[in-house]
């Protein structure tokens, strides 16, 4: 029997994901790989991944798609990895630079600014930049974005501004796969989903990513909501509905 394929992002956020999936017997069923948000996507897209947590933005263009886990990558306030940075406050930013690692992030920001901080900035993809130029912004997720926190005099906190914005959490990832899986094997990939998520300690242990134990502890503690509840699948209608007329409008290239 051929194995799963499995993508997986390769950010501090699923590592609780990872060390369930790999501290299963399920593991002998998949071959996981790892990548930035946009290659997890661009993998179910292209068929050579089976199921993955991918960013949500993308899962609408998928030919067919099935949100297989009570399990995701959201935030119920401040999210901490998703942040637009910047030496200006907000009425003052003309250019934002995006971080092309997630469309999902990339699209929140431009949300924000059109309809939540009535800004209408110039939107760059970021390739390198200078922190002293004047006027700008620059959108960072993942785990360069706690390099980032300190070095910037504002911080707009995406999972933050879109809760002051709605009053509803925000999901970034969900777990999705691009065909119909076996039943049996989804119950025992939540299953260890389900044992990581309890055991995010251990998984901080085993692989903290780079980050020290104590902020891996604090922003699971304090930032990243894993349950796919009721309140974030109705978050993750109304980002859709928003992103679409985001898209329709003729202002996302």
């Amino acid at each position: 029997m051929s194995k799963i394929k499995v993508s997986a992002i390769s950010y501090l956020n699923t590592v609780p994901f990872i060390y369930g999936l790999q501290n299963s017997s399920i593991l002998s069923k998949i071959d996981i790989v790892f990548g930035v948000p946009s290659a997890c996507a661009k993998r179910l897209q292209n068929d050579t991944a089976d199921i993955g947590i991918v960013p949500v933005a993308v899962i609408p263009s998928l030919p067919q798609y099935h949100m297989v886990s009570n399990f995701c990558i959201g935030a119920k306030g401040k999210v901490r990895t998703v942040a637009l940075f910047s030496n200006s406050n907000i009425n003052s930013i003309k250019t934002v630079y995006l971080d092309n690692d997630s469309r999902t992030s990339a699209l929140l920001v431009r949300i924000l600014a059109h309809k939540y901080w009535k800004i209408t900035p110039e939107f760059k993809l970021l390739d390198g930049f200078n922190y002293n130029e004047e006027n700008a912004g620059y959108m960072l997720i993942g785990d360069k974005a706690f390099e980032a926190e300190n070095r910037f005099a504002y911080s707009f906190d995406l999972g933050d501004e879109w809760y002051k914005f709605k009053k509803m959490p925000f999901v970034f990832a969900t777990w999705t796969a691009n065909k119909k899986l076996d039943e049996d094997f989804l119950h025992e990939f939540n299953a260890a989903l389900a044992f990581g998520v309890s055991n995010i300690q251990s998984a901080v242990e085993m692989n903290g990513n780079g980050i020290d134990k104590k902020t891996a502890t604090e922003y699971f503690e304090k930032n990243i909501s894993f349950e796919f509840d009721s309140l974030k699948r109705q978050g993750l209608t109304e980002f859709w509905n928003l992103a679409l007329e985001e898209i329709k409008s003729g202002r996302v290239g």
